[in-house]
């Protein structure tokens, strides 16, 4: 980018606040992804003002623009591949507003999702959506992605919680849906179209998010199995039952393998297969009964042993493995290519299943593990990028997974959205009609195609 752009951009942000040295280019060329791709320009807004002249003075130069949070996507959303300007959020991160009477937050999208949960946390208000990455991702990138996580079996994903937004479209104008009122069915629900569409039909700035009241009381076990298949059957025996657990996640054993050899938490490396279950709630004796009986549930369909955590450093422990999954892996192989995967409850068996033929197939390991509850699964394939015959095997595996999903009923993405690696698989997925409609919608809200292009729809 020329020194007279660099220069205008200065005027609109301030010096601090424009990036072009090479070493800050490089900083901004990736996500927790593979891909890389530099910008031309990195931009940092601190107001809702300054994004809408910057998007204003992208669109007068046909300049591409890609909105940044933390850079935690694994679908490459946030990669410049078509260089253009980096908008890195990271500096709108004030919780604007905690309406306790209304159980409502205002925030801007910089917002650390972690931080605004300790905070509306200390006024015994709950903001459920618990991404993985809770600790170094934005709310406005949960919101581009539709984020979940575990707590998303009884509490919903992050779309569930999204009020009202302000948005800046492709010619700089300010749009604001939806409000502090709970119900809203007056016109199209902007709202929720903006939400998961990963920057491509406007830019997030502000969200009102609606909080919950905070459950008093929680209980976790971890249940362990020595048939995977016996795992997978007793996510559905619970939920048939009438039991919503707040999270039921599974496992695999190569997940255990690699947990306990980083941590030594005394995790099972005979079993095939643990659940972690946790009940909450308001009312003590209420959530102690849920577990009760989701562990006699456990039993009588085949668990080797189920442990309850007797007080709050074992529960923390219980989590801490599992939220250990991902970066234990590295003990295994040098890299790792996560997906998320979502098939329909019944289908988990079938699921594993093939992936693990999979794994055989092409001589790498794939560890499972996920959202059992709600049929989200993150099989992780490990390998070594430096070997090339090993990343050639690595494209196809990833084909024949989300080809498992589509033929048992599922879809391609339950929360790291598509970016651009899931692009040429989503006209299968949604069909040429709903794909049609989709590009009209994007050519409406972004007719220069400067909004981060290249991404989720297919070319």
């Amino acid at each position: 980018m020329d020194k007279n752009m660099i220069s205008q951009l200065e005027k609109i942000i301030g010096k601090t606040g424009v990036l072009f040295t090479p070493e800050d280019l490089a900083v901004y060329s990736y996500d927790s992804t593979f891909e890389e791709h530099r910008p031309d320009v990195v931009v940092l807004p601190e107001s809702t003002d300054q994004v809408c002249q910057v998007v204003r003075f992208a669109a007068e130069n046909r300049i591409p623009i890609v909105t940044r949070g933390m850079a935690s996507g694994l679908a490459a959303a946030s990669v410049p591949f078509s260089g253009g300007i980096s908008l890195s959020m990271t500096r709108m991160n004030k919780i604007l507003e905690i309406d306790e009477t209304n159980a409502i937050a205002h925030v801007e999208a910089g917002v650390i999702t972690a931080e605004l949960q300790a905070m509306v946390e200390k006024q015994n208000l709950f903001y459920p959506p618990d991404p993985s990455s809770i600790r170094h991702s934005t709310i406005g990138g949960n919101i581009a992605c539709n984020a979940g996580g575990p707590r998303c079996l009884k509490y919903g994903v992050t779309g569930d919680y999204v009020l009202g937004l302000t948005v800046v479209l492709a010619d700089g104008q300010i749009l604001k849906t939806g409000g502090k009122v709970i119900k809203d069915v007056v016109g199209y629900d902007l709202t929720a179209l903006f939400t998961g569409s990963e920057g491509t039909l406007g830019i997030i700035t502000e969200a009102l998010l609606r909080l919950t009241a905070k459950p008093k009381y929680a209980r976790t076990a971890l249940v362990e199995f020595s048939d995977l298949n016996d795992a997978s059957r007793t996510v559905n025996a619970i939920l048939s039952a009438g039991i919503v657990p707040a999270t039921l996640e599974l496992m695999d054993n190569t997940a255990i393998a690699c947990i306990e050899a980083a941590m030594h938490l005394g995790l099972p490396l005979d079993m095939e297969a643990v659940l972690l279950i946790e009940t909450d709630g308001a009312d003590q004796a209420s959530v102690i009964r849920e577990i009760e009986c989701v562990a006699e549930i456990c039993q009588k369909s085949g668990a080797n042993r189920v442990s309850v955590a007797k007080d709050e450093a074992e529960r923390a422990g219980l989590w801490k493995a599992r939220r250990s999954v991902s970066p234990a892996l590295a003990r295994m192989a040098p890299n790792k290519l996560g997906e998320d995967i979502t098939v329909p409850r019944d289908a988990i068996p079938e699921a594993i299943r093939r992936l693990k033929k999979v794994s055989t197939k092409y001589g790498l390991p794939i560890v499972i593990f996920g959202h059992a509850g709600d049929g989200n699964l993150h099989p992780n394939i490990l390998f070594d990028k430096r070997e090339p015959e090993q990343w050639a095997k690595v494209e196809k595996m990833v084909s024949e997974e989300f080809n498992i999903a589509l033929e048992l009923g599922g879809t391609l993405s339950g929360e790291h959205g598509v970016g651009k690696l899931k692009r040429p698989y989503i006209e299968r997925a949604l069909g040429t009609v709903s794909i049609d409609y989709q590009k009209r919608i994007k050519q409406v809200f972004d007719p220069l195609n400067i909004l981060n292009p290249g991404k989720v729809l297919p070319d």
